[in-house]
């Protein structure tokens, strides 16, 4: 009994601990650095170099949003499509994290966009879009990609698609 007792409250301990850390100023650094030398491997076109850098920077800072998407386009470099998937997908939901903090933050609700277009969900890119603009009718860069119709061109474009896995 005593042992089921002890056993229930080690469970208990470990499941308190399992929310999200804080990402330190020294962590963001270094991942801002990683990230950094994994842009200089993509312009050498060394993708498994960029990928490890990439990979680990996502992995000091879950919550960067634009270093997913960068880790996916070097891993359909790569020809790691679920790998990229993967990525893309963490880029969805960090991107979605900051949107929560930052309610006025079209830039947000564009990269959702670009990313929902990479992973051929265009319905539910203008769907996020369209409410974003709704919501957000004064933001001068959102009712520019509106008026633009450049999701429409996000949409076309041979480039995204052969981004996508």
């Amino acid at each position: 009994m005593i042992l089921r007792l002890a056993l229930v409250f080690a469970v208990a301990l470990a499941l308190c601990g399992c929310h999200r850390k804080k990402i330190t100023t020294l962590e963001r650094d270094e991942a801002a650095n990683m990230a950094s030398e994994a842009e200089f491997a993509v312009t050498m076109k060394d993708w498994g170099r960029a990928e490890g850098l990439y990979a680990k920077a996502v992995g000091l800072c879950p919550d960067d949003g634009d270093a997913w998407v960068k880790l996916g386009i070097v891993r359909m470099r790569l020809g790691d499509h679920a790998g990229a998937r993967t990525a893309y997908k963490a880029a969805l939901s960090a991107f979605g994290d900051a949107l929560d903090k930052d309610s006025s933050g079209s830039q947000y609700v564009l990269k959702r966009a670009y990313v929902l277009v990479i992973l051929g969900r265009a319905d539910d890119a203008r769907s996020s879009v369209e409410k974003a603009y709704k919501r957000l009718p004064d933001d001068r860069n959102l009712r520019r990609f509106v008026e633009d119709r450049e999701l429409d061109a996000l949409i076309a474009d041979p480039t995204l698609k052969s981004l996508s896995p």
